[in-house]
This record gives C-alpha cells, structure tokens and sequence, in this order.
C-alpha cells in the first residue's frame, strides 16, 4: 500500500453518512484526512445560492480540499446514475453544467464525474450515445476553461446502466476525444470493475495513462478493505508502478462507525 497516508481521501456521500451533509468535511478532517469528495450534494441540479454559499463555508471551515466532485446524476438512491443521456431529463445536466464547474472553481476542485446514464425502455441506444457525446463535450469544454477532468465511471449493481466494463467507459472517451475533447479520463473504482468481472490489471497494462482518479471499495459488499477478498496491496503497488501519483477515493459502505473504518490503513 502506499506509504505516504495523504493519498487517501474520503468521499463524503457515502461515508460520514451518520453525521448531516455539512458535518462530514469537519468529521473527515478529524479523522485525519486532508482531502475528500462528494457526489452531487444537492437535491437539484441548480440549488440556491445560500445551498451553495453553506456547501463552501462547510468545506473552507473544516479546513480539507475538494478533490471531487459529482454532476448532477438524478435520485441515486431511487436507481438514478446520471440523467446526461436520458433524453427527457439531460437538460438537468446541461444546467448543472456550470453550476458544478463553478462550484469546483471556488473550491479548487478539478475533477468532475460523470455519470452516464441507465438506458431507457423504448429509446434508441444509439440516440441515448449520440446525447451522452454531446453533453459530454459540453462538461468537457466547460471544465477545461478551469483546468478540469470529467471522468467516464464503469458501474456495477444496474442492470440498465450500459458502462460496466472501463472498455466500455473508454469508448465513450474516445467517442469525445474525436469531437475535439481530450480532458475526459477514466474513473478506475476498483470496487465496481472487480464485482463487474473486469480485469484491473489489464486496465493497468493497457491504458494507464487514461486514468484520472482512483475510488476504493472492498468485493463483495462495499466495505472498507479488510471486509472482502481485493488485495489492495496489490493494486496500490501496480498504481505506483504505472505512475498515478493521485488520490485514493475512500467511497465505500464502513461495516463499522465511520470514524473507526480507517485502521486498514496503518495496517
């Protein structure tokens, strides 16, 4: 595992989750954690300017950065995972466009993910992708005013979400890429492409140098590492050797309090 415990930082949608969304950053710093992420953290895809203002101070105040951050992607806990190819709800995701950028500008924040979308009953896939392409290329041109990174992120547990394999998930970059947008990277999130049946270490192999973020969670279960059967080891050491010298996303489901799910780190 990496020597250097800065690495790690805590998504605050899925950990902390006890605690009220404000409450996590501080919650995460006492931890020992300088860094974290969060999935969209409002209901809407344009909250007020107060939600926003709120959202800030919680996170300038808690004294940790903003490493990521969600677009808006529907009701997550309803089967929602992105609206940005789903023809009757993507301009939800162009008018949060800006939105999160803007949010991200204000917080330092530079990496955006994604979410694709679950395919709908009775619509054309090839209209659903030819959406996702357009939409993409306008978070991408979007986050690249500030030196931002959309990420593309395989997922696992929705039958109807059409990214489960990074294959997959780099399809759709290169898809953007001939449109002239070449800041989307990969979302490689250990937990979803090892419960998916991907292949990790061929990903490491083959298209290292599309990664742009890293997520961790242990298979089966989603719990922190320890909980299941990923050698994290093992993929910290390939991480290392190909050369991502960037955040480990914390964004599993403690078996455990929050704050007492984080000694498989001195380990």
């Amino acid at each position: 595992m990496p020597m250097d415990p800065s690495r790690y930082e805590v998504n605050c949608s899925i950990l902390f989750g006890e605690l009220d969304l404000l409450e996590r950053p501080a919650a995460a710093k006492k931890a020992g954690f300088d860094a974290i992420e969060f999935w969209w953290p409002f209901p809407d895809p344009v909250p007020t300017d107060r939600e926003v203002d709120r959202f800030v101070r919680a996170v300038e105040d808690a004294g940790v950065s903003l490493v990521g951050l969600n677009f808006f992607g529907g009701d997550l806990p309803s089967g929602d995972r992105g609206v940005l190819s789903v023809p009757a709800r993507s301009a939800e995701f162009t008018d949060n466009i800006d939105v999160a950028v803007g949010l991200g500008e204000r917080l330092g924040c530079k990496a955006f993910n994604a979410l694709y979308g679950n395919r709908v009953e009775g619509v054309d896939p090839a209209v659903q992708d030819g959406l996702a392409t357009e939409n993409l290329v306008r978070a991408g041109k979007a986050a690249e005013r500030i030196g931002g990174t959309v990420l593309i992120e395989p997922i696992s547990g929705v039958d109807s979400y059409p990214l489960k394999t990074a294959g997959e998930a780099l399809a759709v970059i290169d898809r953007v890429g001939a449109e002239g947008v070449h800041n989307l990277k990969l979302l490689f999130d250990i937990y979803h492409l090892v419960a998916n049946g991907d292949d990790p270490d061929a990903v490491l192999d083959r298209h290292a140098e599309s990664i742009g973020h890293v997520q961790i969670a242990d298979v089966p279960g989603r719990g922190e590492p320890g909980s299941g059967k990923v050698d994290f080891g093992h993929y910290f050491d390939r991480l290392d050797a190909v050369g991502y010298a960037g955040p480990i996303g914390l964004e599993y489901k403690p078996t455990v309090a929050s704050a007492d799910s984080f000694a498989w780190i001195e380990r």
